[in-house]
């Protein structure tokens, strides 16, 4: 009988890299009364059989700095924990056969110049004075990062429980968790099959399993497995401490050196999901049976590129399954239903990213923050819809085969498709819309009506194919009237007594407005950062509707819950299904607005920022008079049922006036051009509404709400940095990510960036030091290439905001 305690304040599920690297790091902050369980022992699952490459540079600056935070454990665990690690600092190389490889590998490096990341392009011949294995056939570029490395996975592991046990975490193997207790939003307990342990905190860091383990306590995750095979060649080849690792994505392999020898693995498409119906707990440190036509996808393009394993046998073949999530990226953070369940899964690189993740987990769980915004990580980012087994298992699956696909500019999965419909999406794909998805709904991107020539054709340097049609969209909401379906949009009603106060002690701004209002404002937190950038609209003093964007419903829901008194005085309800939303706008908005309903919409009327019950044709909606492209419109809240009727009576009524859909590329232009920001780009828990240009949205003087007192200092101390619009003079390829300089200084880095057709200039924003924030003249890096901009004010288009209001 395994001797297990009967409560303790934090436990931890799974005894992987994960996991054991979250215990550490608890252990090293003085957490005390920690618990982990291992089903097995400490590394059954996927950990074991894990290739071991460490690679740091990532899309965003934080994931970069999660992956750094790493190899700073690595670099110190040895000595700490007094045990053999195998951490081969040897650098890595990334090798482009093609042109358009080579201009993703040139972006990325951009990213790590704006980042203060060491990382640089070399030639070919470099590439093989580094690896002398490869051929040079078609090989016109590479990367060299000198910090990355490999390791040892199961001596990693070990280290970390270690240092773990030596700090006073208990780690009880052969101990299977069988469900939970709760009560209300908080797991009290941990069932298991040698008994219940009372507990605090729950850590869900159990792998392939973490999904099985999610759904006992009512957490949706969106966290699967997939088999993944790599080879180990014989030992008969001349490897050094020197050898880096090795990456040729063209031909979707990866090698580390070992031992005499290479373990080469792939990234093929169609690898098959493993148990979409639930991981089974009886596997343990199990393989699958070699799969050779699988093999064969990425081993007969390795040995094109090494010759040598022309030369050399296979000795072993791995073929077991590792963690892949819905969209290939790690799943951590709170679980947005409960008030005390953390989770760490869904790491594909799991051995790469355990030292940062564990040190990112443990602040999350001791200081309710991990340390900086990791959104691309955050298990809030999936919808319940994205947690479905058949989605998991087609998107899982293309997730992992898209490893080493070109990321294309604004690059669309395929898999898992049409699980959520606008009630308007067959109208408009017979009306040209080419749709891209978001948190698992059908959205319209751009419409290909014949127009102008457009395909989805995409670009790193050049203008994509959909560059005129989008052009076209942009030029109808400035100069017309427009349609667009924002149906995705998600949507919650906060009600009862207490509604008021509750909502007004959590938004930065004030919420006591008349009825029929809309409030702009940024939910913040302790620090003054932005957990969330909505609308709330006042229907009355016990009554709001919250709107906020498709991929933030469950995050800003979640927040919103988390803060909620729990005496019943306020209830929260997602009713984004209830309502389509059609976004009527533009100058000829009002006119055809009016000519569809008897209700006044007059400016007198019907102003800016109100929000009223109106009647159109036969329907009764929810207008309101808000809007993210900066010209006269309404947002339509209109009954699911009805949202087809209401579209054909606006298109009707608009014919006169050259009505047009549009998509939400055109959007992201128009907002561009009216200096909107973005959640997750602009604006995040890492930055506050001063230094983002927002002041005007925090009401310091209206009594406490979260991060008032932290606001309250930024605006007295000023902000150490300011967002600023910067322009290029015509087309440039930016997207957001790119190296910002001034004076030959990195200064920062773009958060987004994409061309303003109305000012004829490619728009970005970027966060620069304050005592810059009113220089003049910049650079922004791309591909390589310098091209020069300027700051100009916030709004390119419209500073005064006069269209929106008019």
């Amino acid at each position: 009988m395994t001797d297990l305690p009967s409560q303790a304040k934090i436990v931890i599920i799974g005894g992987g890299a994960v996991g054991c690297s979250i215990a550490y790091h608890l252990a090293r902050a003085g957490a005390r009364d920690v618990l982990l369980l291992e089903k097995a022992q400490l590394t059954h699952g996927s950990t074991w059989h894990a290739a071991g490459l460490v690679g740091q540079l990532r899309s965003k600056k934080n994931l970069t700095r999660l992956m750094q935070n790493s190899v700073a454990v690595y670099d110190r665990l040895e000595a700490e924990s007094g045990q053999a690690i195998d951490w081969k600092k040897a650098g890595s190389l990334r090798i482009a056969a093609s042109g358009e490889r080579l201009a993703e590998i040139r972006r990325s490096l951009t990213q790590a110049k704006g980042f203060g990341f060491e990382a640089h392009e070399i030639s070919p011949k470099e590439a093989q004075d580094r690896f002398p294995w490869m051929t040079l056939d078609g090989v016109v570029g590479a990367a060299w990062i000198p910090s990355d490395g490999y390791i040892d996975p199961y001596a990693l592991t070990q280290a970390y429980a270690k240092v773990a046990r030596a700090g006073g975490v208990t780690i009880r193997e052969g101990v299977t968790v069988t469900g939970f207790e709760r009560a209300g939003r908080r797991i009290t307990g941990v069932e298991t099959n040698h008994g219940t342990i009372a507990c605090e905190t729950i850590v869900n860091a159990s792998g392939i399993w973490a999904k099985r383990v999610g759904e006992m306590a009512g957490v949706a995750l969106a966290a699967g497995a997939v088999e993944h095979q790599y080879v180990v060649t014989e030992k008969k080849i001349d490897v050094t401490a020197a050898t880096p690792t090795f990456r040729d994505p063209d031909r979707i392999f990866y090698l580390k050196p070992d031992v005499g020898s290479f373990a080469i693995g792939g990234w093929e498409q169609g690898a098959p999901a493993c148990w979409p119906e639930g991981v089974p707990f009886e596997f343990g440190r199990e393989l699958f049976s070699e799969n050779y036509d699988r093999l064969e996808r990425f081993m007969l393009p390795a040995a094109e590129r090494l010759p040598i394993l022309n030369e050399v046998g296979i000795q072993t073949v791995i073929n077991g399954p590792i963690p892949v999530s819905a969209d290939g990226e790690p799943v951590m953070g709170l679980a947005p239903e409960l008030d005390n369940f953390y989770v760490a899964c869904g790491f594909t690189a799991g051995i790469a990213a355990s030292g940062g993740a564990g040190e990112a987990m443990a602040n999350w769980i001791l200081h309710g923050d991990p340390g900086m915004d990791l959104w691309p990580f955050d298990v809030r980012r999936f919808s319940s819809h994205q947690a479905n087994r058949t989605y998991l298992a087609e998107r899982s699956s293309e997730s992992y085969g898209h490893y080493y696909s070109i990321h294309w500019p604004g690059d669309e999965l395929q898999s898992a498709r049409g699980g959520r419909l606008s009630p308007l999406y067959d109208i408009l794909k017979k009306n040209g819309a080419v749709y891209g998805s978001k948190a698992g709904w059908e959205r319209p991107l751009w419409f290909d009506t014949g127009e102008v020539e457009a395909s989805e054709t995409p670009s790193f340097e050049q203008k994509p194919g959909w560059f005129s049609a989008v052009g076209r969209e942009h030029v109808r909401v400035r100069e017309a009237v427009a349609l667009i379906d924002q149906t995705s949009f998600s949507k919650f009603e906060v009600t009862g007594p207490g509604a008021f106060e509750a909502l007004q002690g959590l938004a930065a701004n004030d919420l006591a407005k008349p009825d029929g209002s809309c409030i702009y404002t940024q939910l913040c937190n302790g620090r003054g950062g932005i957990e969330a950038d909505l609308t709330i609209m006042r229907l009355d003093a016990d009554r709001y509707y919250v709107v906020t964007g498709s991929q933030f419903g469950v995050r800003d829901a979640g927040w919103i819950a988390r803060h909620l008194p729990d005496d019943g005085s306020v209830q929260l309800r997602d009713v984004t299904s209830a309502f389509a939303v059609i976004n009527l706008v533009g100058p000829k908005a009002r006119e055809v607005l009016q000519s569809v309903t008897y209700d006044d919409v007059s400016n007198e009327a019907f102003p800016y920022l109100a929000v009223r019950d109106i009647e159109i044709g036969l329907a009764r909606v929810r207008a309101a008079r808000v809007g993210y492209v900066g010209e006269l419109g309404w947002e339509l809240h209109v009954p699911a049922e009805q949202a087809v009727h209401v579209y054909r009576t606006l298109r009707e009524a608009g014919e006169a006036h050259g009505i047009a859909d549009i998509g939400y590329r055109a959007i992201e232009s128009l907002r561009l051009e009216k200096g909107f920001v973005y959640w997750s780009a602009e604006v995040t828990p890492d930055t506050d509404p001063y230094e983002a240009g927002l002041g005007f949205c925090v009401a310091l003087d209206k009594g406490d709400f979260i991060g008032r007192d932290a606001l309250g200092r930024i605006r007295a101390d000023g902000p150490a940095r300011r967002l600023v619009t910067l322009s290029v003079d015509g087309y440039a390829p930016l997207i957001g990510g790119e190296a910002v300089l001034h004076e030959g200084r990195v200064v920062g880095t773009t958060t987004s960036a994409g061309f303003g057709y109305t000012v004829g200039r490619t728009i970005a924003f970027a966060y620069v030091p304050a005592a810059l924030s009113k220089a003049r003249d910049f650079v922004i890096e791309a591909y390589g290439k310098a091209y020069v901009a300027q700051r100009g004010s916030r709004a390119l288009y419209d500073p005064k905001g006069e269209r929106l209001r008019g």
